[in-house]
């Protein structure tokens, strides 16, 4: 199958982690182990959040001295795309020597009058307590807002509309190159009357441009992989249990958080009614278990009857 894999930025960086480069290098190294059994069974084209970087790296460009302003999100999110993208690159040249791969610096086109623009939700960046998120969204104007215990800088995400390199991309897929493109949702880009594209000033949600990305290429089925073993309802309160096999009328009924689940399983939704496919939702080791059916949240068109797919206990969500 074609599968393209979606890697959390937690899988690079977990939750209060220095954002040092051999922490980040580590984790990479480690994601890319467990996405090999995939790899040598499937054709996978993959793609990584950049929430925790590229928070990371306005935080260092709007304190650095030299700079009479700092780096735009576009420039930051185009910097992190090179950076994960190499030690990608680096550990699959490890793990799966002679295996022709390429990393794309991507952009996506998004539109100016999103309504993502006046409610910022993405988060990105390091964790904070309050007291600390208030003072620096004072000193720097950024909007923070509560992520789980923690508070977190947040940042308009508007919807992807297009690729703008989907042909080179689709290129070097039929040619049998694993690709790693689209991080962090892209590069966000708008195209003005005349054509031109000029950068914006957003992060893009990663899971709705690996969405479109996974439609585009024809791909069988989409994998968001994270730091949570799948898609729980009545999440956090004593009535929470897994959802495992189910489909999107079902996963459209229910409430999800804005800033972390709900786009995940937005976009699992979009994908498998727009393709027929099949999107898997949870934990990174548990990849190839996921795609099989028997681990994490499997979404599947309406109607199906995956006989043998998952065992019957299994079947009942």
């Amino acid at each position: 199958m074609r599968v393209v894999v979606a890697l959390g930025g937690n899988a690079v960086l977990t939750r209060g982690e220095a954002p040092d480069a051999d922490i980040q290098e580590h984790h990479v190294r480690a994601a890319v182990q467990a996405l090999l059994p995939l790899a040598r069974a499937h054709q996978l084209v993959l793609t990584h959040g950049n929430g925790p970087q590229v928070g990371a790296l306005a935080l260092e460009s709007a304190k650095d001295p030299a700079l009479t302003r700092p780096y735009p999100l576009d420039v930051l999110s185009a910097q992190t795309q090179g950076m994960i993208g190499y030690w990608l690159l680096q550990a699959l040249d490890e793990g799966s020597p002679g295996t022709a791969v390429a990393a794309l610096i991507t952009r996506t086109i998004v539109s100016l009058s999103d309504p993502a623009f006046v409610d910022p939700q993405k988060f990105v960046g390091p964790v904070y307590e309050e007291d600390e998120a208030r003072r620096i969204a004072s000193q720097s104007g950024w909007i923070v807002k509560v992520d789980g215990p923690y508070w977190r800088r947040v940042v308009a995400s508007p919807s992807p509309l297009g690729i703008v390199e989907i042909p080179l991309i689709r290129t070097l897929v039929d040619a049998g190159v694993m690709v790693v493109c689209a991080g962090g949702g892209g590069i966000p880009v708008s195209r003005d009357p005349s054509g031109r594209l000029t950068g914006v000033e957003a992060v893009v949600d990663k899971d709705a441009t690996a969405a479109l990305l996974a439609e585009q290429l024809g791909a069988d089925a989409l994998l968001m992989l994270t730091d949570v073993a799948a898609v729980f309802r009545d999440y956090g309160t004593d009535r929470e249990r897994p959802i495992h096999l189910t489909e999107p009328t079902f996963l459209r009924s229910l409430q999800f958080p804005t800033g972390s689940m709900g786009p995940k399983v937005d976009a699992a939704c979009r994908f498998v009614e727009r393709t027929g496919g099949i999107a898997g939702i949870g934990a990174l080791a548990e990849a190839e278990a996921i795609l099989k059916g028997r681990a994490g949240t499997l979404v599947m068109p309406r109607g199906s009857k995956p006989v043998g797919l998952v065992p019957p206990e299994r079947r009942s969500d």
